[in-house]
């Protein structure tokens, strides 16, 4: 863990701690992301990092050190942890301080970031998921990846209590939205690759890459086309295909949604098409992705 409250990393279990006066842990003001360790390489650190940055504006915190600081932080961490498969998981905070509700009594905002030893391999077997009761955040709040969570955990436990993965948003105009920690995608059976617009949604690092990745199945024919727009349940629970997203998966095929089949019931072609194209760049892609931690 790292910690700027004592300003280095450790590797001993019990001074991984934050301060129970820091404004993330009793107001929930912070913000936080994740990147993917694979094979002693950090996966889409630039993104995160560049997402972290963006919610910590919104969130009105301020970064204890520049962006190159924080980076070189992580990736020294990373470093002394270790770990050559598993997460990277880093906050920004307003910072210890007092227990009232505004942050003016926090002299100094927080960085915090841990390293999760984590075995995971590609996800070859379909899931469900579920419709979510749970109402779903105002697009500000979507949009900005804070702590604050207790919509996507309640999301997440609806989903538990169903046996389903996950428990997908859709909005008041009746468009799909994401899930309670992955963003959801779809093959329509013209064939097109179909992503919710991010404007009131989290934006995917994840997600963004297979929108990168994904015209090369086009150019291949095996697509038609790739398109983020609006979808409705309807057309959704109608596709051929469908998939959930996310840094830790990262591509998770959807077989069955509210106990109705997906397209004939069964794992997609296309669908896993896409799940070799992301698995592919994370485990020996040659682009900035990645970026290799050094061990010594």
């Amino acid at each position: 863990m790292y910690s700027s409250f004592f300003g280095g990393i450790t590797l001993e279990p019990a001074l991984m701690v934050i301060p129970i006066d820091d404004h993330m842990v009793h107001r929930g003001h912070g913000v936080f992301d994740t990147a993917l360790i694979m094979n002693g390489f950090l996966y889409e650190l630039d993104a995160h990092l560049d997402r972290l940055l963006k919610s910590a504006s919104k969130a009105k915190i301020s970064p204890p050190f520049p962006r190159a600081t924080l980076r070189s932080i992580l990736i020294q961490l990373t470093a002394a942890s270790k770990c050559e498969k598993g997460c990277l998981r880093f906050w920004l905070s307003a910072g210890p301080g007092d227990f009232l509700l505004s942050p003016a009594g926090c002299p100094e905002p927080g960085f915090y970031a841990v390293v999760v030893d984590e075995d995971f391999q590609q996800p070859r077997e379909g899931v469900k998921v579920i419709t979510s009761t749970v109402p779903m955040k105002p697009p500000f709040f979507a949009t900005t990846k804070t702590v604050n969570y207790l919509p996507n955990v309640l999301s997440a436990m609806e989903a538990e209590e169903q046996g389903a993965f996950a428990a997908v948003w859709v909005d008041d105009r009746g468009f799909i939205a994401e899930g309670p920690n992955v963003n959801v995608a779809f093959i329509s059976k013209r064939g097109e690759l179909l992503l919710p617009r991010f404007d009131k949604i989290l934006g995917g690092c994840t997600a963004q890459r297979l929108l990168e990745l994904a015209p090369a199945l086009v150019e291949k024919g095996l697509l038609q086309s790739v398109l983020m727009k609006d979808i409705t349940v309807e057309e959704a629970k109608d596709s051929a295909e469908m998939m959930c997203v996310g840094t830790m998966l990262p591509l998770l095929p959807v077989i069955a949604w509210d106990d109705q089949p997906i397209g004939d019931g069964r794992v997609g072609e296309l669908t896993l098409a896409l799940s070799d194209l992301l698995w592919e760049d994370m485990v020996a892609g040659t682009g900035k992705q990645r970026i290799r931690v050094p061990y010594e």
